[in-house]
């Protein structure tokens, strides 16, 4: 089962990168036309491309790479898709657009890829501020494989977050306005790693708070000691909290902090002698830049774990991890966003596929159709099982899965156990997105 609580540590991520950015104001959707009827469908004429969006904040306020990773994979997937024939015969036209990671430049996304370009479906959506998903999900476009940076994809129907959702999605963010997530990446520390003491590291900002608050919860949860620790946005004394977490013997440390911080405070654990079972972070960070991004920290960094709900992209005796490794061979990184954009270009084809067969042809309706099909879908093993249940009150337990990677400088992310096997009934703790 697909992790809600993905969405928590996503969403946090992007509140995180936003303590120093300001986004742009939202564009009234009425400046982009006429929005036609959701039971109207858009399809492409036999043998002309299959037009797809991908809407990413490649040029955010937070950096140029922040975001682009979904992207990345999904063009090269379907970039061999089109190598290989395409689907029926036909190419898929793949049209980017770059929101700047703002509303404004979401809106004007949404209305060019639309409107502009017919695109059948948009895939591996990967937006700051995602202001155009309400109009997205009048116009019945399938949205496929999107990170839930913010709650659309909890909140709106023809619309599919990359990790699913049991919420209503009937305009509200999950049940009144909360979202839920289960504590199975403690209880996996807990139960496989001995883990009793459990530190968690913020800003004193508002968002970053908040979603220390949530860890801290889900740990105290699942019976652990946990020391917080806070550190001043502007100016943080990384060596404090470390030197602190130390004294307080902190087996794991989990944070609500911004990638640089990360890194300073991994340097500051180095420079304390504060040794510790896992430095946990999230499918952000699980990525082949480890080395650089914490050059300084050897062994801090030789303790990061990540956790998330797909297959390493490190697990090349995997098929399909093989295949999607063969095909960006020529990037010079390497991350899990990457994979996940890859799978959700996968998931577009395989529905389109099945359209391409039936009678109505490669239509909007038709793959969302195929979306909406009852049972869990897995990307060929990529993906932990994803599912959407449309649940009138929230779950307050799950059986739910975890994939686990732990970075050594000698093998890189190495895989800890079989994630469809990594499972546990934890409970569902709310929080508000």
């Amino acid at each position: 089962m697909a992790r809600p609580r993905r969405a928590a540590e996503t969403i946090a991520a992007a509140l995180l990168l936003l303590l120093a950015s300001a986004c742009g104001s939202r564009l009234p959707e009425s400046d982009f036309g006429t929005t036609p009827e959701p039971g109207r469908t858009t399809g492409t004429t036999a043998g002309a491309p299959i037009p797809v969006g991908i809407i990413t904040s490649a040029t955010s306020p937070v950096g140029s790479a922040a975001f682009t990773g979904p992207r990345d994979g999904a063009q090269a997937y379907f970039g061999r898709l089109n190598a290989e024939g395409g689907i029926g015969g036909r190419r898929v036209e793949v049209h980017t657009c770059d929101d700047g990671g703002s509303g404004v430049g979401n809106n004007e996304c949404v209305h060019e890829l639309l409107d502009e370009k017919k695109v059948v479906a948009l895939v591996a959506t990967t937006a700051l501020d995602y202001a155009g998903a309400s109009r997205v999900s009048r116009t019945g476009v399938p949205d496929i494989g999107g990170q839930p940076i913010g709650p659309a994809y909890d909140t709106y129907p023809h619309l599919y977050g990359i990790y699913g959702s049991l919420a209503p999605r009937d305009g509200t963010p999950g049940w009144d306005g909360e979202l839920y997530g289960g504590t199975e990446v403690y209880r996996y520390f807990k139960r496989e790693q001995g883990a009793r003491t459990a530190a968690v590291v913020s800003y004193n900002q508002s968002a970053s708070a908040a979603y220390a608050d949530l860890v801290a919860r889900g740990l105290k949860a699942e019976g652990y000691k946990v020391v917080t620790e806070q550190v001043d946005f502007a100016l943080p004394n990384f060596r404090a909290a470390a030197a602190d977490l130390k004294e307080q013997g902190a087996d794991l440390v989990f944070d609500a902090i911004d990638s640089h911080g990360n890194a300073q405070l991994c340097e500051a654990m180095d420079d304390v002698g504060a040794d510790v079972i896992a430095k946990v972070t999230n499918v952000q960070n699980w990525a082949s830049t480890v080395r650089e991004d914490y050059k300084d920290a050897p062994r801090c960094r030789n303790a990061l774990w990540a956790t998330g709900s797909s297959r390493s992209y490190e697990d090349t005796g995997h098929p399909a991890v093989r295949e999607f490794r063969d095909a960006t061979a020529d990037l010079e990184t390497h991350s899990q966003w990457q994979l996940e954009g890859w799978a959700a270009a996968m998931w577009f084809s395989d529905a389109a596929r099945s359209c391409a067969e039936a009678e109505t042809g490669v239509t909007r309706a038709c793959v969302d159709r195929f979306m909406n099909r009852p049972g869990p879908y897995t990307a060929r093993g990529l993906l932990l099982p994803v599912t959407y249940e449309r649940l009138a009150e929230p779950p307050k337990s799950r059986r739910t899965c975890v994939s686990v990677a732990r970075w050594e400088d000698t093998q890189g992310w190495i895989t800890q156990g079989d994630m469809n096997r990594n499972c546990f009934d934890v409970p569902q703790l709310a929080y508000k997105p």
